[in-house]
């Protein structure tokens, strides 16, 4: 049973204990437990267990459940500290074979290493996926369980929260993360303290802060995975917002398909309400706030935020007009901020470390680190955190390890089916919000499909466009209508039955779907046509007889 935090100093000697329990001398050995569960690593984990207790090897071995480590395409993985050997592929019969030769002979098993250009690489900090990497936001997934607090607090957790409470006011808090630079990470990009701000200045005695984990993209899993691996980081981030802005109660918006994750974000909702770090006078600060988790039905509009809105309030997730905007008029009505699970878990880093700190980090126009969902024809497919301003080459090639099979690269899909497709002579592009704008993509939530020399880009634009179709609410026509126009056309013409007008057509049907759509999907629904039109013309061209 966790203590309950009544003060500052509470917390501070809470972190003490924690930070010597987390030194342990003990060798951990840390299994994902997340994704790579599809392939087997539960079996494991209780196999490593199993062992240790078999072995009496509870007193030299620590067994710990851990979030996403990153490198999805060697699953299921884990690591041993120290020294830091990083194993994958990892089976239940092989478990023994590791206790005996690495942990306690120190002996490396080759066939569970990371292999680069015929070269077996053992330690994790010597792998180029993880070292040409630069890991703020996801500095605990793969470190910490996830389920334990109190390896959260042992890593300075809710440090920037105590410091926010007792030593800034609110417009203070704003103005920091303003000067951040810090923007939303599910899109958009709007700057996150000018957002606080507008909800900071309405004139209502309630408000709220939602949580935005309605992660619908093709591909992308960066949202569930900070979820799953560091719940505590965004709890954090939303406390600060709320009292920033005023806010008494917060909603964390999440697909029900991510069951994991609800259950890492009940359970780490649970245990700040042990501590006294949700609910009435949190730390003896006089702020009250509390959470609650909405499950969504799996709705794609829903990740926009008055449809999300629409379906907190037991409505049908549908999208209204705006003005007025959340800020002014949200959650029933009242001013309500709206950021996505990676912008709240940015917060912490900023609060504790300042934001001249993190500016370091980034570009001038777009501050921070960049999470991805490396997906498709590439041979590192996982998690990964970049400044921004990282190139596309830097991230498929150098971080990514290529195109298997000495394929060529030819695009990359970014920002899922709002996003676009950007090409092979844009692989130095830095990328930033304002540059992968130019090319007709957006950064979207993170979603990068990298495509080689054999995909065809008609189908692309096509699949896309069915996804959009499929997931458009139907409330405005010319979303309804134009996707639905859009994606014949495209069937048509991947079918070997387009006509000569069809590209044409396109264009003209995505201009008026775009401009005149209600809100950001139908807005957003034609890039994909648009972008292979654009860089892949002779496509089409050649499909249309």
């Amino acid at each position: 049973m966790l203590k309950s935090l009544k003060s500052i100093d509470d917390l501070g000697s809470m972190r003490r204990t924690c930070e010597e329990k987390f030194k342990s001398d003990r060798i951990r050995v840390s299994v994902c437990m997340t994704g790579c569960r599809a392939l087997g690593a539960e079996e494991v984990y209780r196999e490593f267990q199993k062992q240790v207790e078999k072995q009496g090897l509870e007193d030299k071995v620590e067994v710990v459940s851990t979030g996403c480590q990153g490198l999805c395409a060697r699953a299921p993985v884990m690591t041993i500290d120290p020294p830091g050997i990083f194993y994958g592929r990892i089976t239940v019969d092989v478990v023994p074979e590791i206790i005996s030769s690495t942990i306690l002979n120190g002996q490396i098993i080759n066939k569970l290493c990371y292999v680069e250009a015929g070269k077996r690489i053992p330690l994790l900090q010597d792998i180029p996926f993880y070292n040409k990497q630069q890991k703020l936001v996801l500095r605990n997934c793969g470190v910490i369980d996830p389920k334990n607090v109190e390896q959260y607090i042992a890593r300075k957790g809710y440090e920037g929260l105590a410091k926010v409470l007792f030593d800034q006011e609110p417009e203070e808090i704003i103005k920091e993360i303003e000067n951040s630079g810090l923007r939303g990470r599910g899109g958009g990009g709007f700057p996150t303290g000018t957002k606080w701000g507008f909800v900071r200045k309405a004139k209502s005695d309630t408000k709220y802060v939602i949580c935005n984990a309605d992660e619908g993209d093709p591909g992308a899993f960066m949202d569930r995975a900070i979820l799953e691996g560091d719940p505590h980081s965004v709890i954090e981030g939303m406390i600060t917002a709320a009292f920033a802005i005023g806010a008494g109660k917060g909603y964390v918006y999440v697909r029900a398909e991510y069951p994991i994750a609800v259950e890492h974000l009940e359970c780490a909702i649970a245990q700040a309400r042990q501590l006294h770090l949700l609910g009435d006078n949190i730390l003896g600060s006089g702020f009250s706030f509390d959470l609650e988790i909405k499950k969504g039905a799996g709705a794609f509009v829903c990740g926009e935020e008055t449809a999300l809105i629409a379906s907190i309030e037991g409505k049908r997730g549908m999208p209204r007009p705006r003005p007025p905007f959340p800020a002014i008029s949200g959650l029933w009505r009242k001013p309500t901020n709206i950021n996505n699970v990676e912008t709240f878990a940015n917060v912490p880093l900023i609060t504790q470390h300042g934001s001249e700190w993190y500016k370091q980090f980034g570009t001038k126009n777009g501050a921070g680190t960049k999470i991805f969902a490396l997906a498709g024809n590439v041979k590192n497919t996982g998690l990964v955190e970049v400044p921004m301003g990282t190139t596309l080459r830097e991230i498929v090639y150098d971080i990514g390890g290529g195109i298997p099979g000495r394929r060529q690269f030819k695009a990359a899909q970014m920002g899922g089916p709002s996003g676009g497709c950007v090409p092979s002579e844009h692989l130095d592009l830095p990328i930033d919000y304002e540059s992968v704008k130019e090319v007709g993509a957006i950064m979207g939530s993170g979603g990068l499909i990298v495509m080689d020399e054999k995909t065809s880009m008609v189908e692309i634009a096509r699949y896309f466009m069915e996804f959009v179709q499929e997931e458009s609410c139907g409330k405005c026509g010319p979303c309804r209508i134009g996707t639905k126009r859009m994606l014949e056309v495209l069937t048509r013409i991947v079918g070997g039955h387009g006509c000569k007008n069809d590209i044409e057509d396109l264009k003209e049907m995505a201009f008026v779907t775009k401009n005149a759509s209600l809100c950001g999907l139908g807005q957003t629904a034609p890039n994909p046509v648009l972008s292979t039109i654009r860089f892949f013309l002779n496509e089409f061209e050649e499909l249309i007889p």
